[in-house]
């Protein structure tokens, strides 16, 4: 074999080498992200079994404010619905714009009931609102942190897709499009956690 050949050869496996390193980068930042949204997923689930512990306590003291209880069901169920196409297809534009939608029609029905429980003191003082409140705070926080490692393990991927020259080599290995970050309307308000006080 000839010199030239041996050149050839080495930096043509150098190459598939480098090939194969790009691809399971691209692999692996996706994985990643995936599993930042599973542990989104989590704490959303978490919340989700939360609420109808919060409307059934609610429901005991506050006899006149039906609508505002129901509104709380129905903003919760089309959260879970919002929450299963995100868990089909974590960092699509679409599915993470309609799973923000949902929390933020949530959030602003919980904030409508914790306005009307505010007329309750009794309700305020309950042992076991204190506790579903509690839980509820404490799970906020927890999808707080888990959304920002999401967030940046989205922007880790698109960071080095976007890079040259992974940008050449990633279409063809079907990491074509950007994964999307997880922002709701209000992300100022997000990022404290919501006053649940009774």
């Amino acid at each position: 074999m000839s010199i030239s050949t041996i050149v050839f050869l080495v930096i043509l496996a150098a190459l598939v080498l480098y090939v194969i390193s790009v691809y399971n980068q691209l692999v692996a930042l996706k994985n990643r992200f995936q599993n930042s949204f599973a542990q989104i997923e989590v704490q959303l689930k978490r919340r989700y079994d939360l609420i109808p512990n919060l409307v059934e306590t609610a429901k005991a003291y506050i006899t006149h404010e039906r609508e505002t209880l129901e509104a709380v069901t129905q903003a919760r169920n089309q959260a879970m619905s919002g929450l299963q196409a995100a868990s089909a297809a974590p960092g699509d534009a679409a599915a993470m714009g309609q799973l923000a939608g949902a929390e933020g029609a949530l959030g602003s029905a919980l904030g409508r009931l914790n306005v009307v429980m505010e007329s309750y003191p009794d309700l305020k003082a309950s042992a076991n609102m204190q506790q579903v409140s509690e839980e509820l705070t404490s799970t906020e926080n927890r999808i707080a942190f888990a959304r920002q490692a999401f967030n940046d393990s989205v922007m880790s991927y698109n960071t080095y897709k976007q890079g040259f020259p992974p940008v050449l080599l990633a279409g063809m290995f079907g990491h074509g499009q950007d994964a999307s970050l997880l922002e709701f309307a209000d992300s100022a308000a997000i990022a404290e956690a919501p006053k649940v006080s009774f």
